[in-house]
């Protein structure tokens, strides 16, 4: 019973979850501003301390080092923020927060900043060999949508939140086809070929329950391929044709005993000829086998009396 409820939620969420919130910056454009007039005004000092001399000349030049070494530290906090990314900011190790406003931003230049990609993804499970529910071999695959959530969670709960998805989903997907046989001729039991739409929505259920402690939200998924494998796929297809043959055959008895009966009302209502038992009986054999025969039969006319 654990591990069927640990399959089914998912890898267990770390004990210190860091979850996004905004982070600290301002404008960059401003920043940029004042970073250029920094190094400009920088410049003109330095050109200027060329023609002074001694205590003056010192310091000249160590205003002119901070004024260059502050300008360039305003330059180095500039983040370009693209449409579909964000930044995670981090400071000495510490998470500060998430930018997710576009443009030219500025934040602490002592910060590593992280790109995370927001955008919606496609992404396709490799074609894998399971066994249904029956046992029979199968080979399956799904694409999955989706889109990261919470960046820092993204960043900080796993290793590689790309590969993570590609894995979980390829369990979810495993897991799936072990739980459902590929078809199904008991009534009311769900089947992988017959009841896409419920599997499916059950998939992205799984996927998105594993993929939840990695900040990714769950879109879409379906089922991309879905066949017998190669060493039953004729085994298979022949039984299918067989049941499709019984069930056309089921279909062509209902509907012949259907007009049978129809027939032998039809002649009693409206006493078109009053028929023994001995006679009904003969008249229902010869219909069956003018309906239900796969070939056209030959009538024979009788011109005697209805005895002979």
């Amino acid at each position: 019973m654990a591990t069927q409820t640990a399959a089914a939620t998912g890898p267990r969420q770390p004990d210190q979850l860091v979850t996004e919130h905004r982070a600290r910056f301002l404008p960059g454009t401003a920043m940029l501003a004042l970073g250029l007039v920094g190094v400009l005004a920088g410049v003109l000092v330095a050109i200027f301390a060329r023609g002074q001399h001694g205590a003056a000349a010192v310091a000249i030049g160590l205003i002119t080092a901070l004024i260059l070494l502050a300008s360039v530290l305003v330059l180095a906090g500039l983040t370009p923020v693209a449409p579909g990314r964000a930044r995670v900011v981090q400071l000495f190790g510490r998470y500060r927060g998430t930018i997710r406003e576009s443009g030219l931003q500025w934040v602490n230049p002592f910060t590593r900043r992280i790109v995370v990609s927001t955008r919606i993804r496609n992404q396709e499970s490799a074609q894998v060999k399971v066994n249904d529910a029956d046992g029979n071999p199968i080979e399956i695959a799904a694409v999955v949508v989706w889109q990261v959530a919470d960046t820092a969670e993204a960043t900080y709960s796993v290793d590689d939140y790309t590969q993570f998805v590609t894995i979980q989903a390829e369990t979810a997907v495993r897991h799936i086809a072990n739980s459902y046989p590929y078809t199904s001729s008991r009534e009311g039991e769900l089947s992988l070929r017959d009841n896409a739409d419920e599997v499916t929505g059950e998939l992205s259920t799984e996927i998105a329950a594993r993929v939840a402690s990695a900040g990714v939200r769950i879109i879409e998924s379906r089922l991309t391929r879905l066949s017998y494998a190669p060493e039953i796929a004729q085994v298979m297809l022949r039984q299918q044709q067989a049941s499709a043959v019984v069930g056309a055959r089921q279909r062509i008895v209902e509907g012949a005993v259907g007009m049978v009966q129809l027939a032998l009302q039809r002649l009693q209502d409206e006493d078109v000829v009053e028929l023994d038992e001995e006679r009904k009986a003969s008249m229902v054999s010869n219909l069956l086998v003018v309906l239900c025969s796969d070939q056209a039969t030959q009538p024979i006319v009788n011109t005697g009396t209805l005895y002979q």
